[in-house]
This record gives C-alpha cells, sequence and structure tokens, in this order.
C-alpha cells in the first residue's frame, strides 16, 4: 500500500486535479456548480521549462501580473517550479476546509487584518534566520506566522490647486481648515479601518472619537467609491482633499487603458500625513507557510526568496509599493512623490484596535 504522502504527492502533479481544483472558489460551493470560466479564480504554472521536477504551490490574492515576475525569477534561480492558484476571494476558507490534503504551500495577501486571518487560520510557524534579518519586526508576528514583503501609505491626496499645504497631520484633516473639503471610502473599508485603529491606538477612545466625528462632519459627501474615486473627485472639484493608497497614483499615471485617469493623477500631489511627526501610517502585503505544506522546504525557499534584495525591488517596483526589506529604494516613480517615514507602531498593536474601530465608526454614523 502506498505511504499516505506519496499519495499526496501523486495529487499534487495531477493535471486533473489542478483543473478540478482552479474551478473552485470556496469548497461550499458543489464542483458541480463551478466552471472553468469563473472569473474568481485561476491556475498558473510558472517557468515550466526550466522546472527540476521541485514544485511549490501558492494560492495568490495577489493578481497574476504582480507576481508572476517574481516566481518566473525564482524559477531561473532555483529550478524550483511554481503552481499558483490566483482567486478574488475564498482562499483562506478554501485551505482550511481541505485540511491535511490542503495542496498549499504559501498563502499571498494583502491588508493586515487578512493576514492576521490567514495567520491565526492556516498557519504554521516559520523559523527563519533569513526572514528575520530582513523583515523589520514591526513588520511581522510575534509568533512568526505571518511575514509582511511590502508597505503601503495611507496619504492624503490633495488638489495641486486648491490646497497649499506641504505638511500634514492626521490631526489636521479633523480641523476647521478642510470643512467641507474631504473624501474618503467608505470607514468601514479594510484601509480605513486600519487607518482608524491606528488612530485610535495612539490617541485612546476619547480622543479617537473626538477626531473621527471632526473627519467625518469635514467630508464633502457621503463615503462611497474607491481610493481612485476620491481623486476623481479631486479633479472634478468637489472636494480637495483624499485619504487613499499611495499606490494609487502609481496606478493612474500609467493607466493607458483608461487614460482620463492619468488627468486625475496630474491634480493631485501626494502628501504624507505625520511625517515631520511620528510617521505616516503603513499597511503591508504578507505572505503565510500553510500549516500542512506538502513542500514545506520549497515553501520556505520562495519566501526567503521574496525577501531578497532582487524580489523586493522587482516585487516593489510592479506594484508601486515600498520595500520591506530595509535598504532597498522604492522604484524611481513612487521616490518621486515624496519620502516614507513609517509610523513605529507594530502592525500587531494596530490589528488589535480594528474591532473597536470598527465598532466606533457606526456609532457615530460616519457613513451616513
Amino acid at each position: 500500500m502506498p505511504h499516505p504522502s506519496s499519495s499526496r504527492r501523486s495529487r499534487l502533479i495531477s493535471p486533473r486535479f489542478l483543473l478540478l481544483a482552479v474551478t473552485v472558489t470556496s469548497l461550499a460551493v458543489p464542483l458541480a456548480a463551478q466552471t472553468q470560466s469563473d472569473k474568481n479564480t485561476s491556475v498558473k504554472h510558472a517557468a515550466d521549462k526550466n522546472v527540476s521536477g521541485e514544485v511549490v504551490n501558492v494560492y495568490s490574492y495577489r493578481q497574476p501580473f504582480l507576481v508572476e515576475p517574481l516566481f518566473e525569477k525564482f524559477t531561473q534561480r532555483t529550478g524550483i517550479g511554481v503552481r499558483v492558484i490566483f482567486a478574488k476571494k475564498g482562499l483562506v476558507e478554501r485551505v482550511k476546509a481541505e485540511g491535511e490534503n490542503s495542496l498549499a504551500d504559501v498563502l499571498l495577501t494583502v491588508d493586515i487584518s487578512r493576514l492576521i486571518h490567514a495567520a491565526e487560520t492556516v498557519a504554521q510557524p516559520v523559523r527563519s534566520p533569513v526572514l528575520e534579518k530582513f523583515i523589520p519586526a514591526k513588520a511581522r508576528s510575534s509568533d512568526d506566522r505571518w511575514f509582511a514583503l511590502t508597505y503601503r501609505a495611507r496619504v492624503a491626496y490633495v488638489s495641486r490647486d486648491r490646497v497649499s499645504q506641504d505638511n500634514l497631520s492626521y490631526g489636521a484633516l479633523a480641523g476647521p481648515d478642510f470643512k467641507g473639503r474631504i473624501c474618503m471610502r467608505s470607514g468601514q473599508h479594510p484601509y480605513n479601518n486600519a487607518l482608524f485603529a491606528s488612530q485610535l491606538a495612539h490617541l485612546g477612545e476619547p480622543a479617537f472619537r473626538t477626531w473621527l466625528t471632526g473627519l467625518k462632519n469635514n467630508l464633502s459627501e457621503k463615503p462611497s467609491g474607491g481610493d481612485r474615486t476620491q481623486v476623481r473627485r479631486i479633479y472634478a472639484g468637489s472636494c480637495d482633499v483624499a485619504i487613499g493608497n499611495t499606490y494609487y497614483m502609481g496606478k493612474m499615471q500609467t493607466n493607458s487603458k483608461k487614460p482620463e485617469q492619468k488627468d486625475w493623477a496630474r491634480a493631485t500631489r501626494i502628501i504624507f500625513p505625520d511625517a515631520k511627526g511620528r510617521g505616516t501610517h503603513v499597511n503591508v502585503s504578507g505572505m503565510v507557510m500553510a500549516k500542512h505544506a506538502p513542500n514545506r522546504d520549497n515553501a520556505l525557499k520562495l519566501m526567503e526568496f521574496l525577501v531578497s534584495e532582487e524580489a523586493q525591488r522587482l516585487y516593489a517596483e510592479v506594484n508601486f509599493e515600498y520595500p520591506v526589506r530595509v535598504g532597498v529604494a522604492p522604484s524611481s516613480r513612487v521616490a518621486e512623490w515624496g519620502s516614507l517615514k513609517p509610523d513605529p507602531l507594530p502592525l500587531e498593536t494596530i490589528a488589535a484596535f480594528r474591532k473597536r474601530a470598527s465598532e466606533i465608526v457606526d456609532e457615530i454614523g460616519f457613513n451616513n
């Protein structure tokens, strides 16, 4: 009788199994109800020509074009092939449902809440001198279950014509100078929730409630849309300041499919709030190793590769983000927006305040 682990390896290399696996966005949905045309999930085999027979399986929430160049480099360097399942949602739930039979080795995701959820649900600890050396302590978990790969800052997009300030604090955005001049997406969106949790951690609840109420009172309209929607509103003159993630500036500046977004970007500039004080709030993209990773050694090699200078530079450039590894400079385009001084508050600390921050958003009717 074959050993159970050999049975799992045989499933791993079965094209039929991979074809079935890719059609499932959630195991709660019957296989019969899924098709290969499902837009939420797709599978890729990176750099098959260079594969030595060794593989690593990645479940990724990040879009294919953002990570495929990295995996191709990894295969070129190591001979280890990368099999990737991309999905918009449901991957953590899928890995959890698959249990010990899961093929997932590494999971890539964005936003600290999603990263911690993956770590608490489907990850195993990873002890690695390489990861400890090159990822700052504030950007990885104290129990070695999640690791950040890039930073994205939550900044102020301001009108070039109607905002004269060169420096701002988050506190100032709730002050009288910006009455009716701010636009932003939902206060319950994970990006804003992370910012609000950071403010709550810094200020304490009474002062935070006052700040959030002031910010609400300064909105030009009810929160709606995405980050780019707010920049469009600045361009249209509906507001003067928007809160958004840095990488959207790069996406707009280079959007040849929707060239009008280049005009939106040209109408604005970025200010890094609290750059002269405690530092600007940052969120992250990151990775975990799956609890039942069938290719643990290869998974570790991939994770360590992703914090190499080469990978950090490439990953951050493609994503218009900031490398988490100290000493690796951002791309020239990102550097043009200004210097990032990250808030030193550990991401684990921020995450602990997210639930209460969300409750206060509802209590004051921020989105109403």
